[in-house]
């Protein structure tokens, strides 16, 4: 006995602490990360006197379009931590667009809003009968709602807005007439003192004024929704029962059976799930972007937003930095042109000079080349140049997004049984 009680294994406790020690280490390795982008930008403006680049404007706008691809992206988090790709965002999104502008302009924005969100879960629900309950290729499903969403709404804008009271109110066969505007929240005094300090273009200071200024002035309430939305998702997939059962969905659903999981329940909640923020989305594009439904209103956020999601390795904070990255590329363009798009380019320099040397100290010696001379190259595109081209600039977000992508490809984890067909009882 006395043996048996000498060989036995330690407590567990000292594996939670290294597990704190960690999450310690990882919050302030994050804290770094956005002290050190705040220096170099503020240094970048300095040098170049792009005051615009950190702005309170550009810092809102940036806020406004990133939120439909964030909650694209979340939505596309959802369906595939429980194993379905959901390449059907971009249609759900336009469902949610046609849901809100319908309903938005005929009695209030809330329930446009709400209308928004279940034209999506219809699209999610469609997604998920052909995936989940008929075992179709996902991303076959995928591509035909997308097809499927863009045809239906053309054809219901057609019948609903292009005559009748919808024409008299300003509705034709390619929008739907106007709706009423959603609240909007700014900080009383503190937005103002903020708005004092940024024009005085003082280092650092102004620069954090300008970022925390554009971020409590004429804040949309959706916003606030999405942020919410976003902190909520982590705590429900990360810290409960239902969040674990339906992960390991998307990780092992045979080990998740044996375990007494309904497999087919959890990813049709998950995609219905997906396919509300996704109408969400949507529904923020046509109530808060521009109070009325538009044919190819979503331009493409949808795949955007996927490409978020990959970015942010299938979670939901790396998931808002991607989104966010996404959507100041967006603003750049469209707020400021070409002369602020070519002050980014040294920002861009620095970005290549640092992944080179962190490349080639971890012996990849191509990889670290390649960066090496990409700095060189866009560090001469930038002293010999004073504007980047029209052309060029309209693609920012894209570009953004490809060079994103392909930086981050290396360190990506998506979940092991993503995009698998499953059938209840194929482990037996």
């Amino acid at each position: 006995m006395t043996a048996t009680m000498t060989d036995a294994p330690p407590p567990v406790a000292p594996k939670a602490d290294n597990g704190s020690r960690r999450s310690g280490r990882s919050f302030g390795q994050i804290l770094m990360l956005v002290a050190g982008a705040l220096l170099l930008v503020a240094a970048v403006r300095v040098i170049t006197g792009a005051d615009q680049l950190d702005s309170a404007g550009q810092v809102g706008a940036a806020l406004g379009l990133a939120v439909p691809i964030g909650l694209a992206g979340l939505a596309g988090l959802w369906s595939e931590r429980s194993g379905v790709v959901n390449i059907g965002l971009e249609g759900m999104m336009i469902l949610g667009t046609f849901g809100a502008g319908w309903v938005g302009w005929q009695s209030s924005p809330w329930l446009g809003l709400l209308c928004g969100i279940g034209f999506g879960v219809l699209g999610g629900l469609v997604h998920a009968v052909a995936t989940v309950t008929f075992g179709v290729d996902h991303i076959v499903s995928g591509v035909a709602i997308n097809l499927l969403a863009l045809g239906a709404t053309q054809y219901l804008a057609k019948l609903f807005f292009a005559d009748g009271k919808a024409a008299d109110a300003g509705g034709n066969p390619k929008q739907s007439p106007p709706a009423d505007a959603l609240p909007h929240v700014t900080v009383p005094g503190l937005s103002d003192g903020l708005a004092s300090l940024e024009k005085h273009h003082w280092f650092l200071v102004s620069d954090l004024a300008g970022i925390i200024g554009g971020l409590v002035t004429n804040l949309s309430v959706v916003t606030i929704l999405a942020v919410l939305l976003f902190a909520g998702s982590w705590w429900v997939l990360w810290r409960t029962p239902f969040g674990l059962r339906l992960r390991s969905c998307g990780e092992n659903p045979v080990a998740a059976e044996s375990l007494g999981v309904n497999v087919y329940t959890y990813k049709y909640a998950a995609v219905a799930v997906s396919g509300g923020l996704a109408g969400l989305g949507g529904a923020f594009l046509a109530l808060v972007t521009s109070h009325t439904y538009l044919e190819g209103q979503t331009g493409g956020r949808g795949y955007i937003g996927l490409a978020a999601m990959i970015f942010g390795n299938w979670r939901p904070g790396g998931l808002a930095m991607g989104a966010g990255l996404f959507g100041f590329s967006d603003a750049l363009q469209l707020r400021n042109g070409g002369e602020t798009v070519h002050a980014l380019l040294l920002l861009l320099v620095v970005l290549l000079a640092a992944l080179a040397g962190w490349k080639l100290y971890r012996k990849a010696l191509v990889q670290g080349v390649v960066s090496a001379v990409m700095a060189v190259l866009v560090l001469l595109w930038y002293l010999f140049t004073d504007e980047v081209p029209s052309d060029f600039v309209g693609a920012t977000p894209y570009v953004v997004t490809l060079l994103v992508l392909s930086l981050s490809a290396q360190r990506l984890r998506m979940p092991k049984a993503d995009g698998l067909r499953y059938r209840k009882g194929q482990g037996k």
